[in-house]
């Protein structure tokens, strides 16, 4: 069996990423496959990529670049050893709104995605790219999470150096923009499959089958496999 890392990322806040994800990693642990899911907060917890949590609280609030690829390998690495051959991961890869909000180029962001290509051998790839316009999204995230959270969610892009010009909800859809146009154009430069949702035409249910049908024919597995 080909190893496969499948990278679910989103466009804004309150797309369904996670529920897609999670969806996902269900799905192919019921095909028998070993899978190992790596949710987004354990980016600060897993030992792989404990360099990152320990750059990012040294007070910079910025992580090198450098060790994102490096910590990306490590966990590569720890992962054959253990004999996983389906890594789901949510908003792992490729990093895309921190490298914007940390304050890098797109050709410097184009760069990493490359070394990431190479850190991630011998697995394959497919991005699953979860969509909406992000003004929704940001609506539909505050009516989930409250209006205080519309409120951090502003002043933290707000506080990123790459994102200083955000300061209400309109200029954060604004931002969100740029960056899913920034997302398609490296997404397409790299190597790497791309599966995209429109999460503003379908239900979580939809959206979650659309991404297992798709999946099923990268990785070659009977659509019947629904987990």
């Amino acid at each position: 069996m080909t190893a496969h890392l499948v990278s679910v990322i989103g466009n804004s806040p309150g797309v369904g990423k996670s529920t897609v994800c999670r969806a996902v990693a269900e799905w192919l642990t019921g095909t028998g496959a070993s899978v190992d899911h790596f949710e987004e907060a354990d980016v600060l917890t897993r030992p792989a990529f404990r360099p990152v949590a320990d750059e990012f609280a040294d007070g910079a609030g910025t992580v090198r670049p450098e060790t994102l690829v490096a910590c990306t390998r490590a966990y590569v690495a720890e992962s054959l050893r253990a004999g996983r051959d389906r890594l789901v991961t949510d908003a792992l890869l490729p990093f895309i709104p921190s490298l914007v909000a940390w304050g890098h180029s797109e050709d410097s962001i184009a760069h990493v995605v490359g070394e990431l290509a190479r850190a991630v051998e011998p697995f394959q790839v497919t991005v699953v790219y979860v969509h909406d316009d992000p003004e929704a999204a940001l609506r539909r995230a505050i009516e989930r999470e409250g209006e205080a959270w519309g409120d951090w969610y502003v002043h933290k892009l707000a506080g990123s150096p790459g994102t200083r010009a955000v300061h209400d909800l309109a200029s954060a859809a604004a931002h969100l923009r740029h960056e899913s146009d920034l997302t398609r154009r490296l997404l397409a430069r790299s190597p790497w499959r791309l599966v995209t949702v429109d999460a503003g035409t379908l239900s979580a249910q939809e959206a979650a089958d659309h991404t297992r049908h798709r999946l099923a024919d990268v990785l070659g597995l009977p659509c019947g496999h629904s987990g």
